[in-house]
């Protein structure tokens, strides 16, 4: 007997929004015996990025979440006792070990394309030098191993620096730590647990499983949203989809096909929303389509925008409150002071929202005091400043 189709399951924007908000850790008690380790699990992919302000990226994505945990304890908590490694996904992300495994399909497809955009003029060679030398002398970063640059621009990178960067495209090389902001490179074999270190998954079992993955990390999201968050092929998402675990849902206003995790749907998203300020790299609204179409909030990193045609600033981070975007400022820090360069609300009552997560992030990074430079409009400027007289 032919069983019939399901019906697919119907959920409102709110729903939706709730939804992403909770996967992503910002609706809810957050999870603090888990701690950082548990964020990163949770997420799946923390991104790296060069840009320091506040702190970089990967440390404002548990703080968000978590609240003031030390700048050193996060670090400790990503990069000790093999926990963690550094692999393209989403970008150049922080990963936690179990899923090694799991890359092995892009570890292939790398291998077989042959190069990087750097060409190794003696790969044989410079590969064997690389491997001879992490195995004898322990982890190492580039600059150890003989230095990345040949000496002219940035982009022009050293033989040695194009080998270990192969390798660890390819796998026999892992990034195990940042140290100064330098990769730390170390041997696979000696970086990855006995029981992870292999790469017997076929491709097709690798995507299902980061398609479930990524569709845990969303709550819910349409095919592109799916194959951004670890940057797969939209063809490759459709490949496995079916396999998944996820469920097939129509979300109110996305006018696309979508799917959800079916633990998302078990229940009714509810708790404290958190109050925060959120990095541009975040995982809730890096993929900016999917930020605009759940928060109706259109952001964009300014930080390579030339100056003078700079709307928000250069390192905008959105305000996060009551479950929806009410802001965005431009942080700076003069000596124990943090100072709003700029700042804008997307409603007048968001200014007590936009003081908390100031004074918060002040704390946070040592400062003593907070700074109104400049705001959208006069109005928002003493909503926000007599907000954070209130707190002091």
């Amino acid at each position: 007997m032919t069983s019939l189709p399901q019906p697919t399951v119907s959920l409102s924007a709110d729903d939706a929004r709730r939804i992403a908000l909770r996967a992503q850790g910002f609706l809810g008690a957050p999870d603090r015996r888990g701690g950082v380790r548990g964020v990163l699990r949770h997420l799946g992919a923390v991104q790296l990025d060069t840009i320091s302000v506040l702190a970089r990226s990967h440390e404002l994505i548990p703080y968000a979440r978590l609240g003031a945990v030390g700048r050193s304890a996060v670090e400790s908590a990503y990069w000790s006792e093999n926990h963690a490694f550094e692999y393209w996904s989403h970008a150049a992300c922080i990963l936690p070990i179990e899923e090694w495994p799991h890359f092995a399909f892009r570890r292939r497809a790398r291998y077989a394309r042959g190069h990087r955009w750097h060409v190794l003029a003696d790969k044989e060679r410079s590969t064997k030098t690389v491997l001879d030398r992490l195995a004898a002398e322990g982890p190492m970063t580039s600059t150890q191993l003989g230095g990345a640059k040949n000496g002219g621009e940035w982009f022009e990178w050293s033989e040695t620096k194009i080998a270990v960067e192969w390798l660890l495209d390819t796998g026999d090389v892992v990034c195990t730590e940042r140290r100064g902001w330098k990769r730390v490179y170390d041997l696979a074999e000696r970086a990855v647990p006995a029981a992870l270190f292999h790469d017997d998954l076929d491709d097709t079992e690798c995507l299902r499983r980061l398609v479930a993955l990524s569709g845990q990390s969303l709550g819910v999201g349409t095919r592109a949203d799916i194959a951004d968050y670890h940057r797969l092929k939209g063809e490759q998402v459709d490949a496995v989809i079916a396999d998944s675990g996820l469920v097939p849902v129509e979300v109110e206003g996305w006018g696309r096909p979508a799917w959800a995790d079916p633990a998302a749907l078990a229940s009714v998203p509810r708790g404290r929303h958190r109050t925060t300020l959120l990095s541009p790299f975040d995982s809730l609204i890096w993929d900016r389509p999917r930020t605009e179409r759940i928060f109706g909030f259109t952001h964009r990193l300014e930080a390579y925008v030339p100056k003078p045609k700079r709307i928000h600033g250069y390192f905008a981070m959105p305000l996060l409150a009551g479950g929806q975007l009410q802001g965005r400022v431009d942080p700076a820090r003069e000596g124990r002071t943090l100072v709003a360069r700029q700042l804008s609300l997307t409603t007048p009552r968001a200014g007590r929202a936009m003081a908390e997560a100031l004074v918060e992030a002040a704390s946070w990074v040592g400062c003593e005091d907070v700074r109104i430079e400049r705001a959208a409009s006069p109005e928002e400027a003493a909503a926000v400043t007599a907000e954070l007289a209130a707190l002091a």
